[in-house]
């Protein structure tokens, strides 16, 4: 598996797709409620300092998989959120392994100490990639997140840089 940089108007095309869908999107929230981000959003982000976003591959090849984060990043707190999506239903037994490598580069080449995640109570996809990983259960957002009129709870998870063991 590969994190490839959002470094050319294709990736960002690609990513902005993916981030869109509504398959996806319902999942997130950028900020404000903002859960669609367009090309235009994400080249912008790939310019500023509280974010790391890469597409990463699937095992067997150079074809992008899915897209992972880093958000809010805080250098004075060394702190940051993760977050992935997968680009392809197929795939999403990849997201795991790009949410570890992403918290490597969280931990080591951005000296982050602490790193938070959050998942929609019924978002069984994202519930079973957390478990995969070493973050521990830490509380719940009730009834803050709103998909098609109804809302739901989100579970909030966190992992020290001493926790993590890439998988």
């Amino acid at each position: 598996m590969k994190l490839l940089p959002l470094d050319s108007p294709e990736r960002i095309a690609l990513a902005g797709a993916w981030l869109s869908a509504p398959d996806n999107a319902q999942w997130l929230d950028f900020g404000n409620g903002v859960q669609h981000v367009t090309p235009v959003t994400l080249k912008v982000m790939t310019q500023r300092d509280m974010h790391c976003l890469r597409l990463y591959t699937a095992d067997d090849g150079d074809a992008p998989a899915g897209v992972v984060g880093l958000s809010n990043i805080d250098r004075t707190f060394k702190t940051a959120s993760v977050w992935c999506a997968p680009g392809d239903e197929r795939m999403p037994r990849y997201s795991a392994r790009a949410v570890s490598k992403m918290l490597t580069i969280a931990f080591t080449e951005r000296g982050l100490n602490a790193i938070t995640c959050w998942a929609v109570e019924n978002d069984e996809g994202a519930r079973g990639v957390v478990d995969l990983l070493p973050f521990t259960f830490i509380g719940r957002l009730r009834h803050c997140h709103s998909i098609d009129g109804r809302l739901y709870d989100r579970l909030l998870y966190d992992m020290l840089a001493s926790e993590h063991r890439e998988i």
